[in-house]
């Protein structure tokens, strides 16, 4: 296949594309960019795809979250006569029957939250106060940055303790150290004894999970939780001189389940156990993060067929400039032609010269475009650093663009490289056929008569 005649061709390929420097390298360009098109686009999709597989992986892939959900109007509950209450979600019952009854469970996280107003002196915040157990820091995967988080002690000597996430910290004590000082939480205070490293904010996934901002949270002991914000189970709301409570017992419980195997099994279980105690009420739905993980590698897949096939057009927009430049090419080169017919060349050898020419301009296009490819992570990252440099000039750190420029981490699939390099050659030989044909169907005696 590689022997002294087919290197020869090479040779003599190489030897006329170099004779028109420019007009070569400007064809050349469609399959350089369309090479970088094809791996800057995978790699901003693999990117994409790995930052949404690994926020569902901090969910835990032997996790099941069982959240209470507002049912639909009518689907509420009993209410009392003088006030609007509308009972729902999870219950104490739910708890414990899902404690009790399923061996396979081997951790139960339950978690009550609102959103409340936290104030220390006249700084103010309207935060996410959460009722949890020392468990929730695991599970969150949070990190102290100052003093510590909920323990055992502070749930069962019912404490009146918080620990307060990173911006809530900043906010509300913008001065002062807060460990050891008092915030207060609908008239009730609160010692603070930690502080959480700042995190970046999950995105939403899925239809049934929304994204959360864990730095403005405060987090309180669940058993003081339950006693001094939802007394009762009753969580009161005063707007507009007008009334109205909620009562919900518990807003998520997470089960760990001992083997990853077992969860999709173990979530239907869940499921109709619910199901049992709740009758027709519509208010829990159940997100198992292994089926999130694996809708997010299906999704993967869709977002890689679409940004390549729309990357994959500029290939064939270069494969379309080489048959122009090859076509013209022919057209200089008809007496050329002719002479070589004369001299005996048979027309499958003026077939295998001009395909060569395409070959060596999609293949050297194709080796250029693989290099711009894998620079597509640095040079992501010094748009970066320029972008950010600019919005700290700007004052604009809130800017919609710098948060989108500081999540993408793109990801050059090693696959990739091949697919896109066998595509551009591909294209040349495909669009290479025409001119190669048309110079090879030339009458010598007329192709020696052209001028």
């Amino acid at each position: 296949m590689f022997g002294p005649t087919a290197l020869r061709t090479l040779r003599l390929a190489f030897k006329s594309l170099l004779l028109h420097k420019l007009r070569s390298g400007l064809t050349m360009l469609g399959i350089v960019f369309g090479v970088f098109s094809v791996i800057a686009m995978l790699a901003i999709g693999e990117g994409a795809s790995t930052q949404a597989q690994q926020q569902v992986l901090q969910l835990g892939a032997n996790n099941i979250i069982v959240r209470s959900v507002k049912p639909p109007e009518g689907g509420s509950g009993p209410s009392t006569e003088r006030t609007s209450v509308l009972r729902y979600g999870l219950t104490r019952e739910d708890l414990k029957i899902l404690k009790n009854t399923l061996p396979q469970v081997r951790g139960v996280e339950p978690i009550r939250e609102v959103t409340a107003e936290v104030m220390h002196l006249k700084n103010k915040l309207v935060a996410r106060v959460v009722g949890c157990t020392p468990d929730y820091l695991q599970m969150n995967h949070l990190q102290m940055a100052r003093g510590e988080f909920l323990a055992p002690e502070h749930l069962r000597n019912i404490s009146n303790v918080a620990v307060l996430g990173a911006e809530a910290a900043e906010i509300l004590f913008p001065a002062i150290d807060p460990l050891g000082r008092q915030i207060r939480i609908g008239g009730q205070a609160y010692v603070v004894i930690g502080v959480t490293r700042f995190r970046t904010a999950s995105a939403a996934i899925g239809g049934s999970l929304s994204g959360q901002d864990y730095n403005k949270d405060v987090y309180l002991p669940l058993d003081t939780f339950q006693l001094r914000i939802n007394v009762n189970d009753l969580f009161v709301k005063i707007v507009s001189g007008s009334f109205s409570a909620e009562s919900v017992v518990y807003d998520q419980i997470t089960l760990k389940v001992d083997d990853v195997s077992q969860v999709v099994r173990t979530a239907e279980v869940v499921r109709e156990t619910l199901r049992r105690t709740h009758g027709d009420k519509q208010d829990f739905a159940i997100v198992v993060p292994l089926e999130l993980l694996k809708q997010a590698d299906q999704l993967r897949w869709i977002f890689n067929i679409v940004l390549g096939s729309i990357a994959a057009i500029s290939l064939v927009v270069g494969g379309i400039g080489i048959m122009n430049i090859m076509l013209a090419t022919v057209t200089e080169r008809t007496r050329e032609i002719g002479i070589r017919r004369a001299l005996g060349a048979r027309r499958r050898d003026i077939i295998s010269q001009f395909l060569s020419e395409t070959v060596v301009l999609s293949g050297v296009g194709g080796v250029i475009g693989l290099v711009l490819g894998l620079l597509t992570g640095p040079a992501f990252k010094g748009i970066r650093l320029v972008l950010d440099n600019y919005i700290l000039e700007a004052g604009t750190m809130d800017s919609e663009v710098g948060r989108i420029f500081a999540q993408m981490e793109p990801s050059v699939a090693v696959w990739s490289l091949p697919l896109a390099f066998g595509f551009s050659v591909a294209t040349g030989l495909i669009f290479g056929v025409y001119p190669a044909r048309s110079a090879a169907q030339l009458d010598p005696i007329e192709a020696l008569r052209h001028v």
